[in-house]
């Protein structure tokens, strides 16, 4: 195991079982040989997910043409996510199915591999890892709609970013997306950390999904008024720790592009591949505004 952990192609490989197992707790699979569709229905209860490549499948046009229809029929996102190197035919196949492709370069934190200690931060604002029943736990999942929905704080003014946290608060809290999380976490499926004010108010959010031994870092989310602070370095440091404390010896993410890798990398992770994201683009009539099926 102590060669292994720097071997890519072994690392790419158990990055590959992950992201085929993580949505399992949250989504319903779909077989279509040589896809799996993912879509809400599992026991987590889920949101929308995406599709993957079967381990070893030839994948054609035809395949990719045949889920999307599916998704459409579902209201689901047309979305497609894979590790570049270990299915090199997808690219050419969701091209030709009228697919844009992204490159997300692919990080790991391996087993036995050490990561940046949480750092202190010098305003006042301090790190927590958020548990179901946190007061600070709907701000913390509004941050995260405010920066990746579709109505972020774009011009970072602080009072316009406090209306639009309480609003997104409350959206959370109502339909449904405070209760799904709380019990994700309690099922050890969800892991949160925030870097919060002393008055409690949100300013960054964070979290990981565990699932059989290792976990991805997602939606690192800061807000325009409190960037260049070093808050996504030490929410991501602390959902590490969590990760590893509770027994995740892998740790992956996906970098936003490629100065967000050289900022992950401080902090341990090294590039092993690439990862690609297919979605419709933005002009097929068939997208909503964020890409997704209508």
């Amino acid at each position: 195991m102590a060669d292994r952990v720097h071997d890519d192609s072994f690392l790419r490989a158990a990055a590959e079982a992950y992201f085929d197992a993580v949505p399992r707790s949250s989504a319903r699979a779909e077989d279509f040989g040589a896809l799996t569709l993912f879509v809400p229905g599992g026991p987590g209860g889920g949101w929308p997910r995406f599709a993957r490549p079967a381990p070893g499948s030839r994948i054609t046009s035809a395949d990719v043409t045949r889920v999307r229809a599916r998704q459409r029929e579902l209201g689901a996102p047309e979305r497609f996510e894979w590790v570049a190197e270990t299915a090199p035919a997808l690219r050419a196949a969701a091209e030709g199915a009228g697919l844009a492709v992204q490159e997300y370069p692919l990080m790991v934190l391996a087993p036995g591999e050490a990561s940046s200690a949480v750092p202190e931060l010098a305003d006042g604002a301090r790190i927590r890892v958020l548990r179901a029943g946190d007061a600070e736990l709907p701000g913390a999942l509004a941050v995260a709609g405010l920066v990746f929905g579709s109505r972020p704080a774009a011009d970072g003014t602080a009072p316009e970013e406090r209306t639009l946290l309480v609003a997104e608060a409350e959206r959370v809290k109502a339909d449904g997306t405070l209760s799904r999380t709380e019990d994700r976490i309690r099922a050890g499926l969800l892991g949160v950390a925030a870097a919060v004010t002393g008055d409690g108010e949100i300013l960054c959010s964070g979290q990981h999904l565990p699932s059989a031994g290792a976990t991805e870092i997602v939606g690192v989310a800061t807000l325009p008024s409190a960037r260049r602070r070093g808050l996504g370095f030490a929410v991501t440091a602390a959902l590490i720790s969590d990760a590893r404390s509770a027994g995740a010896s892998l740790v992956v993410l996906s970098a936003a592009d490629e100065s967000v890798a050289r900022l992950y990398a401080r902090l341990g992770f090294r590039r092993i591949g690439m990862m690609l994201v297919a979605e419709p683009p933005a002009a097929d009539p068939h997208a909503g505004p964020d890409g997704s099926g209508v």
